[in-house]
């Protein structure tokens, strides 16, 4: 007998060999219509692989990420099919899932046309259709070199000669196409109801610039068409959100080619709610007990060699200068720093914990390729802080930093998080045992405040487990922000110490800790997460004066002077325009109000206030619309 063992502790069992497939239908006939791929063993597999012996099974949809996983990457062999089809001499490269829908590589001369992406996309349909299975079969390696051999698939033999001899190797087949890949796929191409293949770039071979460019063809799929016609509405409103053109409609930031790519230009206004970022940031630092540092932008290469930078970290710094005969590098971290700052002198434990933060700006080499607005950027500003306390103060600092990281990412407006636990790789520094601590400790903290979170098996960096906190935005992306994160790596490295209640010197515990993630990443953030209209004491222009006429000006000025006198940021639209086109102006530079000012208003020592995308509050005197705006702070 097999004994099927379910998730929710089940088990059924079975005379002779079963699949996936034939255990979900015996479960409920939905869950084999809906099923994508199976965990046997805590290996992810296709739906028809034969079951010999005792398993565990976990199923996963298209609701899952393992499904949609799956799905994605079973259509982009559909897509990889249709470009053979359509172009026989094009070669193929790679074709992986994505965080949203897929893509695949191809080598040919000339680009893929709108019109091209048409043609693929309706042959795309067509494949589907018929419900070509997906067929699994292993090979030699020698075997599966004579196949990409004889078919000329260059990029294939490469990835084939990469693997070892000894590991079997296996191939998808589906209709007349055939492609090396580890799977698991669907059942069948008629699993794939809706398609709409996006947008062409190129993309260098192994994202190695040194290797030829090829022309790559993203794409969405989904099981039913209402689910694509969904997320296409989805993409419309994330394009109305998109914080490149909201920089640029809005006047905030630019990014120049003549500056450099990935380096930013922070015009006034944008200038003006960074400035109002990071003085929140600073305030709210130094209320709970943080001791605010600067470091320097460069270091001698020893420092980073002793942070191990160097050895692991050197193909994303910038190249060494010489000065004075001595190597230096730009800084990618600002860790090394701060422990610089701790170890210049001796510490007692009655002086711990020690909480460093910084606004430090940092430079880290991004290829072209993946620079998005200031999503990735190769200078930008992390809001570290270091955390330097006793192995009996970890639990009391955990639960500070995840209390205050909420706080402060709420005070921006953000109110839904997604919370992770990443624990101990296969690879790693410390000891179990500090690993094992630490890991706990974040664990009860999270536990202790109430908060669901998820944990990510392995997930961690190498020198310490994590927390990460992401926030959920109203089209339901989510955005990474704040990390918790042990370190076990640097302490050791650079000899920290304090001396304890014994008069003997001990290891401190480190916790690197961001909660903005970094000052560029989280502005486009606040931008697309708010479209545009950024809380009130967020907005770098809060009310726009408007006249009527120029018979208002004296008195505009004058009301000008008492908001700029109470605090409030405001400008005077003086243009000779008419009223209606100056308030179309200010709602399309999302200022959150405006007062308008005519004879009436004027005569009477008043304002008519408006708001954005609410409308005409009303006539009143500047007290009482004060009161209004203050109401808002």
């Amino acid at each position: 007998m097999i004994k099927i063992t379910l998730s929710d502790g089940k088990t059924l069992e079975y005379p002779s060999p079963v699949t996936p497939l034939q255990v979900a239908a015996d479960l409920n006939p939905k869950l084999a219509e809906e099923a994508i791929c199976a965990d046997v063993n805590n290996q992810t597999v296709d739906l028809n692989r034969m079951l010999s012996t005792d398993a565990t099974i976990v199923f996963h949809t298209f609701a899952e990420e393992k499904g949609k996983e799956v799905f994605w990457h079973s259509t982009s062999h559909l897509l990889a099919q249709a470009v053979k089809q359509l172009y026989p001499q094009v070669k193929l490269a790679i074709g992986p899932a994505i965080e949203q829908g897929f893509y695949y590589d191809f080598d040919r001369d000339e680009p893929f046309t709108d019109e091209d992406l048409q043609k693929i996309e309706n042959r795309m349909q067509e494949l589907s259709a018929q419900a070509l299975p997906y067929q699994r079969t292993e090979l030699t390696k020698s075997d599966a070199l004579t196949y990409f051999q004889e078919k000329d698939e260059t990029y294939k033999l490469e990835l084939l000669r990469d693997i070892p001899d000894s590991e079997i190797i296996t191939i998808y087949q589906q209709g007349d196409f055939i492609d090396l890949c580890r799977g698991p796929h669907l059942l069948d191409t008629g699993k794939i109801k809706a398609i709409k293949l996006l947008r062409t770039s190129g993309a260098y071979w192994r994202g190695d610039e040194k290797n030829k460019m090829l022309k790559r063809i993203y794409g969405i799929s989904f099981p039913t068409e209402k689910e694509l016609a969904e997320y296409l509405h989805f993409l419309e409103e994330a394009a109305k959100r998109d914080h490149r053109k909201l920089g640029k409609d809005l006047d905030l930031f630019s990014i120049n080619d003549e500056v450099g790519p990935g380096l930013v230009l922070w015009h006034p206004k944008g200038a003006m709610v960074r400035h109002l970022i990071e003085a929140y940031w600073k305030e709210q630092h130094l209320k709970k007990g943080y001791q605010l540092v600067y470091t320097p932008h460069l270091g001698r290469a020893n420092l980073w060699e002793t942070s191990g930078h160097l050895g692991f970290y050197k193909e994303n710094m910038y190249s060494k200068m010489d000065i004075d005969g001595q190597d230096y590098y730009i800084k990618p971290m600002n860790c090394p720093f701060h422990i610089s700052i701790y170890n210049a002198k001796q510490h007692s434990y009655r002086e711990l914990p020690i909480r460093l933060a910084e606004l430090g700006t940092v430079y880290r080499y991004e290829r072209s390729g993946v620079l998005h607005g200031l999503m990735r950027v190769r200078g930008f500003t992390q809001d570290d802080a270091h955390i330097i306390c006793t192995p009996e103060q970890m639990n009391s600092e955990v639960d500070k930093l995840i209390v205050f990281s909420l706080e402060m990412l709420k005070a921006f407006g953000f109110k839904e998080f997604l919370i992770y636990l990443s624990t101990q790789p296969e690879d790693c520094v410390g000891a179990k045992e500090d690993w094992d601590k630490a890991t706990v400790s974040l664990a009860e903290s999270l536990q202790k405040l109430g908060l669901e979170y998820k944990v990510d098996e392995g997930g961690g960096a190498f020198y310490g487990p994590k927390i990460d906190i992401k926030i959920k935005d109203a089209l339901g992306r989510a955005w990474q922000c704040t990390t918790i994160q042990f370190d076990f790596n640097e302490p050791e490295r650079f000899n920290m110490i304090y001396i304890g209640a014994d008069n003997t010197a001990h290891r401190p515990y480190m916790i690197h800790r961001a909660v903005l993630g970094s000052v560029e990443r989280f502005f486009a953030t606040l931008l697309e997460y708010h479209s545009g209209n950024l809380p009130l004491w967020l907005a770098p222009v809060q009310i726009m004066l408007i006249p009527i006429t120029d018979n208002q000006l004296e008195y505009a000025h004058t009301i000008e002077s008492q908001l700029l006198e109470q605090g409030f940021r405001c400008e005077l639209d003086s243009r000779s325009e008419k009223m209606g086109y100056k308030i179309r102006e200010a709602e399309k530079n999302k200022i959150p109000f405006m007062c308008i000012i005519g004879k009436n208003e004027a005569d009477n020592n008043k304002v008519t206030l408006r708001q954005h995308t609410v409308g005409d509050l009303g006539s009143m005197t500047i007290e009482e619309a004060t009161a209004v705006l203050r109401r808002e702070l």
